[in-house]
């Protein structure tokens, strides 16, 4: 959505038309989406570890599980609450502030302002696949990397007044990598910045 890298949340979609031609939202609605609360992720699939006959296998197979699994689930936590604001064109109602830092709650305020003046929401839900490419536990402030397929078609951005369809720019993967940045504060991983990848298909 490059307002910023892509304002959408700056999210992942900077490669979108929101206003329908005028803008191509940052390049995806700045927008985004391989499955937003699809939750279609891998890290998601280190589970716990089986009761009590085997209890730290999975630990060892991989200590930092836990973790990922958290991010992972913040990440969906965010994407969840961005699909809402720009359905909605305000993040009031959203728990945005509770998974996004300032960079990244900026971006969707922003795309949402961009919206609100074309007249334009979204409606449908983004699809996602993903997977926690990098995780830091040292350090004072824990830091992941998330690697996103993101599904933006069955995402949709319309007029308000009429209910339109805006389609897509020409040259808009539908599916392409966004990146995903996180730390954690105190007990909660927060998002703090998205980063749409137009040319990592996927």
């Amino acid at each position: 959505m490059n307002r910023r890298a892509h304002r959408i949340p700056c999210s992942a979609v900077r490669f979108r038309n929101f206003g329908a031609v005028s803008l191509a939202l940052c390049a995806a609605l700045t927008l985004a989406a391989c499955s937003s609360s699809d939750g279609d992720s891998k890290g998601s699939a280190h589970t716990s570890a089986p009761t009590s006959s085997k209890p730290s296998s999975t630990a060892s197979a991989d200590p930092q599980a836990a973790e990922k699994k958290a991010v992972l689930s913040a990440y969906d936590a965010f994407w969840t609450e961005q699909v809402k604001a720009y359905a909605q064109g305000d993040i009031k109602g959203t728990d945005l502030k509770k998974y996004a830092t300032k960079e990244a709650l900026g971006g969707v305020m922003g795309d949402v302002l961009v919206m609100k003046k074309a007249g334009t929401a979204t409606t449908g839900t983004p699809k996602h696949r993903t997977e926690v490419a990098a995780i830091t536990l040292s350090g004072s402030t824990p830091t992941a990397t998330v690697e996103d397929c993101l599904d933006i078609s069955n995402w949709k951005t319309v007029k308000k007044k009429s209910g339109e369809v805006q389609p897509f720019p020409s040259n808009q993967p539908l599916r392409y990598i966004t990146t995903g940045k996180a730390e954690k504060w105190g007990k909660q991983w927060m998002i703090t910045k998205l980063t749409p990848e137009g040319d990592r298909t996927c």
